[in-house]
């Protein structure tokens, strides 16, 4: 019997090869856009989980209370890791962690900046980091301990045994290799080409020690079967135990979750990349709902021309159990063929989307559990459009096929209609959220971000420039392509430093106000092209103003001068005065509001930053650019050049919108496509049971235009009532996804214009394609079908 089902459905599908094709085809691309996003879930939902003691490791979060706001940051004093191993016994380990840093690397001759973290002793413990050289439990022990990727070992110890070699570091402190890492998963979020000890870098950095400064990161380890709600009780007043007056909550959140969930409100987790996830998960399903409407719109549209067979097999005892079983199984047949076809478009495409998501992705033909996925999306997808047409035509009453009399009954018309409007709509709301995403990503790209941010370069501040720095700016402004030089502690592009010592007469003392702060050198002001909505710049003229301010527009409306400029203000006990407001600038990221921001002069003893900040000449950037290089080679010989464009930084921010953007306008052409061809089997069955209508109107007069008009009208009422059902839902989603921007687009109605005009145009056009062959044909011909 099952033999005989085969046979049947594979003779159908050979009777029937466009509609066949529509149904494969359709059925693939669905299954190719589910495969991509399975993958890509898969990977987001596995990271950081492979840890061996992943639900006892938790990174410290800090909520820091302001008057009005509480802001939650991953960072704590640098001496946290170390004490509360000491104080909160169910913490068995515990680990600072430092952001990414580029030190300078030198064995020999060979010189290079390099990306690591530096960590303390018990890190290897606490995470499943392996070595391929050295013991976990010791390759951190000492304080002058490093321990390197395979790729650095290979760089510097080429053919060498790399276990106790000497690396010099920033010119100023020698390491001992102590282990080599084994490649790092591709499901860790950190990355890093070394290890150091955190002590190496706390020695260089004494703020650090101050309980009352944050900035390292924190991991701890709980012990086994340790409550984590009776640890978080104990942590959060901890901070004020040490610095009484502190405005700081400590709590614990689970490492493995904290890739996910990143995005904190008002103290509690508010998102993060969970969102991407969830949001295209959701495409995936809608896009298969897509394909598999189409089976199920053009099996029932066709059950016409199968009822004589149905009828036939009924009469000669067939039940409605077998007859369902053929129909599952032909859409099975389909769903099969269509997994084989998406299986190998995926393989194609798979190295463009890696490329897209910069990730690693894979199919893994020898996982057991990659091909029991495969087989239940393929059989739910199969069991899904095969449903209704299998119920619709096992309910045939064979009296009334066999007699020819047979009428397709309104409900179920009324259903394909209804599944036609239900496609359209959710391929609607994807060209709405698609049309949103391009002009949000368009806008933070086009966005006045308050300076000027063309032709702006900045290069670390490092070795023997730190200490020349005065004459180095001088000899680089004599040279070709180069128009103004400073530095600052921070990039243009994120002010990381804030503080609560800022005062002034009349503050109310109860009130705790953060303040954005960037120690800067002369001609920031003009170097990146702020404006300054009154007062002045620092001057070499007024010997007074290193102990003067620069203020941000929104730092004046904190403080509530109305007049600031001339007015007094102290940062860190130093009494100065406001020479100046500057208009509103974005330092950080558009996803939060402009911050209040102070600036100052660097003190002598502070050094000059951390960054030289340059603005090449317009159109003189590869002048520029060996200019620096130049003058960097003169000043710090011992350092490779390094330099970073600010419009780059930019796109690097905002690397993951600018990736949704992308996927967002290839799921929606997708979606529309798969809709179109179902469209477009429809009016071709359509236009062929009306084969002798339409040549009788032909002989009547009945144009062309007519005709068209004719076939099209139902499906035009069709696409307009998804219209009207998609857009107050596609307005929601897209109105939610905005909120996570500081600085948005607003939905206005011509974004509704664009997308309603685009389905109407694209799906007339793929009825019309049908609609005028069959308006066009010769009616003699039409009239002597049989």
């Amino acid at each position: 019997m099952l033999k005989n089902y085969f046979k049947t459905a594979w003779r159908n599908l050979l009777n029937n090869k466009l509609f066949s094709f529509i149904n494969i085809m359709g059925l693939a691309l669905g299954m190719t856009c589910s495969l991509l996003i399975m993958l890509w879930v898969k990977d987001e939902l596995a990271m950081d989980k492979f840890h061996a003691n992943d639900s006892r490791l938790y990174r410290v979060m800090e909520n820091q209370f302001f008057s009005g706001a509480i802001s939650t940051f991953p960072s704590t004093p640098g001496i946290f890791a170390e004490n509360v191993v000491k104080d909160i016994p169910e913490i068995q380990m515990a680990s600072q962690f430092l952001w990414e840093e580029e030190p300078l690397f030198t064995v020999n001759d060979t010189f290079d900046k390099e990306k690591g973290r530096y960590v303390q002793k018990d890190f290897l413990k606490m995470f499943s980091f392996k070595l391929t050289k050295g013991d976990v439990a010791t390759a951190l022990a000492r304080p002058d301990a490093v321990v390197l990727s395979k790729k650095l070992a290979d760089k510097y110890f080429k053919g060498q045994d790399p276990m106790g070699k000497m690396i010099r570091i920033d010119n100023r402190e020698n390491v001992i290799v102590t282990g080599v890492l084994d490649e790092i998963p591709k499901s860790s979020s950190l990355k890093f080409d070394f290890l150091m000890s955190f002590d190496l870098w706390a020695k260089q950095n004494t703020w650090a020690k101050d309980w009352g400064n944050n900035g390292p990161r924190c991991y701890v380890m709980l012990a086994p079967n340790t409550s984590l709600e009776k640890v978080n009780a104990k942590l959060k007043g901890y901070i004020k135990s040490k610095n009484k007056g502190s405005n700081v909550e400590v709590f614990l959140q689970n490492y493995g979750e904290s890739y996910l969930y990143s995005n904190w409100e008002d103290g509690k987790p508010n998102g993060g990349r969970i969102e991407y996830v969830r949001i295209f998960s959701v495409v995936a399903i809608v896009i298969l709902l897509i394909a598999c409407i189409n089976f199920m719109n053009l099996a029932t549209a066709r059950s016409l021309k199968r009822s004589r067979e149905i009828g036939v097999r009924k009469v000669v005892g067939a039940s409605k159990r077998q007859l369902i079983g053929q129909f599952i199984g032909e859409s099975l047949l389909v769903s099969f063929m269509a997994m084989g076809a998406a299986l190998l478009i995926v393989l194609f495409i798979l190295p463009s989307f890696n490329a897209l998501t910069d990730k690693q992705l894979a199919l893994n033909f020898g996982d057991a559990s990659f091909w029991s996925t495969i087989i239940l999306l393929t059989l739910l997808t199969g069991i899904i459009s095969g449903s209704y047409p299998a119920l619709f035509m096992s309910s045939l009453k064979p009296i009334v096929v066999l007699k020819g009399a047979l009428k397709i009954n309104p409900s179920a018309a009324f259903f394909r209609k209804a599944l036609v409007v239900f496609q359209f709509s959710l391929s609607i709301i994807l060209i709405l959220g698609m049309i949103v995403v391009y002009r949000q990503i368009d806008f933070i790209h086009n966005k006045n971000l308050g300076f000027a941010r063309e032709d702006l370069l900045f290069i670390p501040l490092e070795g023997e420039l730190a200490k020349n720095f005065p004459t180095f700016k001088q000899e680089l402004l004599k040279q070709p392509g180069i128009k103004n030089v400073t530095s600052a502690s921070s990039s243009p592009l994120e002010v990381g430093s804030s503080t609560q010592g800022v005062t002034w007469p009349g503050k109310d003392t109860t009130k705790l106000i953060l303040f954005s702060s960037n120690p800067i050198s002369y001609d920031y002001i003009n170097t990146m092209g702020i404006q300054l909505v009154n007062g002045r710049d620092f001057s070499n003229g007024y010997g007074t103003d290193t102990l003067n301010y620069l203020v941000n527009e929104a730092a004046a409306r904190k403080i509530g001068y109305k007049d600031p400029v001339g007015k007094e203000l102290t940062m860190w006990g130093d009494k100065g005065t406001i020479i100046g407001v500057m208009k509103d600038f974005h330092h950080n990221s558009l996803h939060v509001p402009i911050e209040p921001l102070i600036l100052r002069l660097v003190k002598k003893d502070w050094g000059y930053g951390s960054f030289v900040i340059i603005r090449s000449e317009a159109g003189k950037t590869k002048q520029a650019l060996a200019s620096m290089e130049k003058m960097v080679k003169q000043f710090n010989p011992g350092f490779p050049f390094r330099y970073n464009f600010t419009d780059q930084e930019i796109s690097k921010t905002y690397k993951t919108e600018f990736t949704v953007n992308k996927l967002s306008r290839y799921f929606a052409f997708l979606a529309i496509f798969i809709s179109c061809l179902g469209l477009f089997g429809l009016v071709t069955f359509t236009a062929e049971q009306r084969t002798k209508e339409i040549g009788v109107r032909k002989v009547l007069g009945a144009s062309v235009p007519g005709i068209l008009a004719m076939l099209s009208k139902d499906f035009l009422r069709l696409v307009l009532i998804a219209i009207v059902i998609a857009s107050p839902l596609a307005w929601w989603a897209m109105h939610k996804w905005l909120q996570d921007f500081a600085y948005r687009i607003d939905i206005g109605w011509s974004v509704f214009v664009i997308a309603d005009f685009a389905a109407i145009a694209i799906a007339m056009l793929t009825v019309s394609f049908q609609a005028v062959k069959a308006a066009r044909a010769n009616p003699v011909k039409s009239l002597r079908t049989e």
